[in-house]
């Protein structure tokens, strides 16, 4: 930062600016006593810290401050004596000397160290959230997230998108979360919902003619609360007209490629692209970790006309664990414990030996059978390979997930491994009512080759929808939209919409396309999820400044909070006692 956005009327410079350039200048900094140190009855070392990091202070005579006090010291920079120097900070050869020291604001004991020093209780650092911010790795993760949004707002305005504010008061929209309800005083008896996304609201753009539009976009919805889910969420939202799909998938590619170079200082190659089928087959799951190799293989031929019942299924899937042959028992029982807790019956175990496989499975296998075994992804000698009989999709999953846990490397830890995933299905099962549920949702444009099988095959049926993901972590999703009226029409009859219905539910969506809508298509991912990674956390509440708990109270401000009597009177709610 220049100097002259440092300086303020109480402050010259931040501490983290102060260098040996700075030696025998007079000059005044603020903010926080991190450490004091006392050298005999007449000389103290104070630790000033602000924003950019931390420079040392002598002072010389008593000074009364104590931790965490707020200050600003007005000292000359001069170079530290001989022996005395601090490598570990930038600021570590200067120190500022003959002191002044004033006292902008009084402090208590901090509940907890504040130098990273020590493990903290996550709930007590979320009750004292305005000090847990203060800590240099809290610092970093914030300032880091404000780099990546700075630098995925140059990336869409060079490439031609308008920036948009979309509203936070909607009408409520079929997008498969539970959504915030918001009532209106004014209308007594409505709702508003916060809006999961701008989905519709982005699509309606288009309708008005402004061809690329982009946000980023805050986001809510009621759904239970995970590592990588808050109720509160930001996004990277994008719509454009007269697109295809690889024409957004260009545009968002050069938006995560500039903010991984941001934030790492390497600019990732190229992304790679595959079908969810290939996914699902190789990976065991639509978000892919390709930071390690270990894919899944399928033996399903080879066990065609097997006479083991452990493996008589539709569909025999097998994973190679590279020196898994020394795992114990009772890991190879956990693993057993993992797969069936997924739904599968069992997992069959090999340990591949000098001799052949070691497994109590091994003495009922035939000779194909073993050999297929033997040689999945090129084993040798003290492997271990993991196997799966299952129906297909099951399987797949199954042994996904025990590839995730055996093989995936921390989450920030390189190379960034983007993926591309295209092609989803369409539709994913029914409901209990027995009616189609769509992939993604229902303004999804599907495939042009299945078209014709929306009526009598639609499980068959492919979309134009498409992911991204980053080193097993699931960014976000997009897809070619429908503009066509007759083709929306089809695919609402499919998820049991009736035209009545659906003019009710989104009619002015269906309104404005009577009026011109332009072949358009878009995507949305989560920068919580992509600072994250960049990050190197396990948990998106480490990227935001104040986040929820995993059972969704806000500590801080103790939120939730019941409300005033009045307050429900002016809104025309009422609270029942027996469902509270």
């Amino acid at each position: 930062m220049p100097r002259e956005y440092e300086s303020t009327s109480l402050r010259d410079l931040l501490c983290g600016s102060i260098s040996e350039a700075h030696v025998g200048q007079r000059l005044n900094v603020c903010g926080w006593v991190a450490k004091r140190r006392e050298h005999g009855e007449h000389l103290a070392f104070l630790d000033i810290r602000d924003r950019s990091g931390v420079v040392q202070a002598v002072v010389e005579g008593s000074v009364d401050v104590k931790s965490e006090y707020v200050v600003r010291v007005t000292g000359t920079v001069t170079p530290r004596p001989e022996g005395t120097v601090n490598v570990k900070l930038s600021t570590g050869a200067v120190e500022l000397s003959d002191c002044e020291v004033e006292v902008l604001s009084l402090a208590e004991v901090p509940p907890f160290q504040l130098d990273d020093r020590v493990e903290i209780d996550e709930q007590v650092r979320l009750r004292y959230r305005y000090l847990d911010i203060r800590r240099d790795e809290m610092q970093s993760n914030l300032r880091l997230r404000a780099r990546v949004n700075t630098a995925l707002r140059r990336a869409m305005d060079a490439q031609g998108f308008c920036e948009v504010e979309t509203p936070l008061l909607w009408a409520p929209t079929p997008e498969g979360a539970r959504e915030f309800v918001v009532p209106s005083r004014l209308n007594p008896g409505e709702f508003y919902v916060l809006p999961q996304s701008p989905q519709i609201a982005k699509q309606l753009l288009m309708v008005g003619g402004f061809d690329r539009y982009y946000q980023i976009a805050r986001c809510l919805r009621d759904e239970d609360l995970r590592a990588d889910r808050q109720f509160e969420f930001t996004q990277l939202d994008i719509e454009a007209s007269f697109v295809s799909q690889d024409d957004v998938m260009g545009f968002v590619s050069e938006a995560v490629l500039d903010a991984a170079e941001v934030a790492t200082g390497v600019r990732p190659g190229e992304i790679e692209r595959m079908t969810w089928a290939h996914a699902l087959d190789h990976y065991g799951t639509d978000k892919p970790d390709l930071r390690f190799a270990m894919t899944l293989q399928d033996l399903s031929s080879a066990f065609a006309a097997t006479d083991v019942k452990a493996f008589s299924a539709p569909t025999v899937k097998a994973l190679r664990v590279e020196g898994g042959a020394s795992f114990s028992r009772s890991r190879l029982d956990e693993l057993t414990e993992q797969a069936k807790g997924l739904g599968a019956k069992g997992l069959a175990w090999f340990r591949v030996t000098a001799d052949g496989l070691d497994s109590p499975l091994a003495r009922y296998l035939s000779g194909e059978e073993t050999a297929a075994i033997a040689g999945v992804d090129g084993a040798a000698n003290g492997d271990l390979i993991l196997v799966v009989a299952d129906e297909y999709e099951l399987a797949c999953h199954v042994l996904g997930a025990i590839r995730v846990t055996l093989g995936s490397p921390p989450v920030g830890e390189g190379p960034y491994r983007y993926v591309w995933v295209t092609e989803f299905p369409m539709f994913e099962g029914v409901d209990e009512d027995g009616h189609l549920q769509a992939a993604h949702h229902p303004f999804t444009m599907p495939h042009p080759e299945d078209l014709g099988l929306i009526e009598t095959e639609p499980l068959k049926v492919r979309s134009q929808a498409y992911d991204l993901v980053l080193n097993g972590w699931e960014l976000g999703s997009g897809s070619v939209r429908i503009h066509r009226a007759d083709i929306q029409s089809r695919i609402f009859r499919a998820l049991g919409i009736s035209d009545d219905v659906a003019e009710v539910r989104f009619g002015f969506l269906l309104g404005a396309f009577r009026y011109g809508a332009p072949p358009h298509a878009g995507f949305a991912f989560g920068i919580d999820r992509l600072v994250a990674i960049f990050a190197g956390e396990d948990n998106i509440r480490e990227v935001i400044a104040f986040p929820k708990t995993q059972s969704g109270a806000d500590l801080m401000t103790g939120a939730p909070k019941s409300i005033t009597e009045r307050q429900l009177r002016d809104l025309r709610v009422r609270i029942d006692p027996k469902g509270k």
